[in-house]
Parts: C-alpha cells; sequence; structure tokens
C-alpha cells in the first residue's frame, strides 16, 4: 500500500523574507572573502566584480545598474512575483556588498582554501534564494530568454559569457588567481547542481 505523501505548500511571507535576508547576506559575506583575495566568479556577480577591478568602481553599485535591462525579460519569462523578489535581493545584495566591508574583514588566507570557502558559502546563498523564488541575476535570466527564443540551451550562453569573463580576468590578473577562481566557480555550480533538485525538496 502506498504511504501518503504531504502537498508541498508554499513559503509563508515571513519565510520567504528570511530566505531572501539569508540568501543574499551569505552571498555578499562570499563576495568580500571573493575581492579580499582578488578573485573573480562567474555570472553577473563575476562580470560585477571585473568591471569592479578594472574601473575601482563601488562592487555594489555596479552589480545593481548591470541588473536593471533583465527586469522586463525577467518579468516576461517568470513574471510578477519573481521579478519583484529578484529585485530585492539584487537590492539586499547591492546593499550588504556596500555596508559589509566595513564591519567584516579576513587576515591571511590561502586563496585556494579561499575559493573553495566562497564557492560553498555563494552556493549555500544562491540555494535559499532559488528555493524562495528569486535570483541574483541578469545572465541567467537572459540565457532563458534566449532559449525560449531561439532553442540555443540556457546552459551554453551562461558558458559562453562565464568564459568570456575569465578570458579577460586572464589579462588583468595573475594566472593563479585565475586558476583560484575557476576552482571557486566550479564550487558554487557543484553545490547548485547537486543541491537543487525539485524532484527532491518539496517547497515552493
Amino acid at each position: 500500500m502506498a504511504h501518503d505523501v504531504d502537498q508541498p505548500s508554499k513559503h509563508s511571507v515571513v519565510e520567504d523574507a528570511q530566505g531572501l535576508l539569508f540568501g543574499t547576506f551569505i552571498c555578499s559575506a562570499s563576495l568580500v572573502l571573493l575581492t579580499h583575495l582578488g578573485l573573480v566568479t562567474g555570472q553577473t556577480a563575476g562580470l560585477a566584480v571585473l568591471i569592479s577591478y578594472i574601473g575601482g568602481w563601488s562592487f555594489g553599485t555596479v552589480f545593481f545598474l548591470i541588473n536593471l535591462p533583465f527586469y522586463w525579460l525577467a518579468y516576461k519569462r517568470m513574471g510578477l512575483r519573481f521579478t519583484l523578489k529578484t529585485f530585492l535581493a539584487v537590492g539586499l545584495l547591492s546593499g550588504f556588498s556596500e555596508v559589509l566591508p566595513n564591519v567584516l574583514s579576513f587576515g591571511d588566507i590561502n586563496p585556494w582554501v579561499g575559493a573553495i570557502l566562497f564557492g560553498c558559502m555563494a552556493g549555500a546563498g544562491l540555494l535559499a534564494l532559488f528555493r524562495h523564488g528569486a535570483s541574483l541575476g541578469g545572465i541567467g535570466i537572459l540565457a532563458l530568454y534566449i532559449q525560449d527564443r531561439t532553442d540555443f540551451r540556457a546552459g551554453w550562453t551562461q558558458l559562453i559569457i562565464d568564459a568570456g569573463i575569465f578570458i579577460v580576468a586572464a589579462f588583468v590578473l595573475p594566472p593563479m588567481i585565475v586558476l583560484a577562481s575557476l576552482l571557486g566557480a566550479v564550487v558554487v555550480n557543484l553545490v547548485i547542481a547537486i543541491n537543487h533538485r525539485k524532484d527532491r525538496y518539496l517547497g515552493t
């Protein structure tokens, strides 16, 4: 006889607020570590980090501005609820990224260990955001939009953009820093790929 399985229920407003705050706070802390080590990463955050390195601008400001053109695509592809949550998450991350460096600092950290720690922290933060119906960015949304319009797989679009970020990084950062950055990006993606499974996570 089959066992009864409780139907998944939606998160409450309080649960969503906790998820967004936790996810953005942990991701912000991971970015403080990343920039302390002079590393880069992929996706929209990685592009903002690289631009902030090259131009000397604030990461939080660059990250917020980069995401602005993508909200219309998010609305068309994911709906109003997802778009509003993503806008809030991006705003929180941008704000935390301005404040945290003033109250959080790191000493000497091996860049390889730091890259792994960054990947674990960022992956955990992103999982929280995904499971509460939000994201941190434009490149993933753009990739899904291109897939809808052209059937070109979103994963390939993200891979191409990430490759471009790391190619540019190779011209402005030391080779070992770029390699350590790649390790961090791999860890982030592994954490998400292994743990973000709709067939195992029932909440929405």
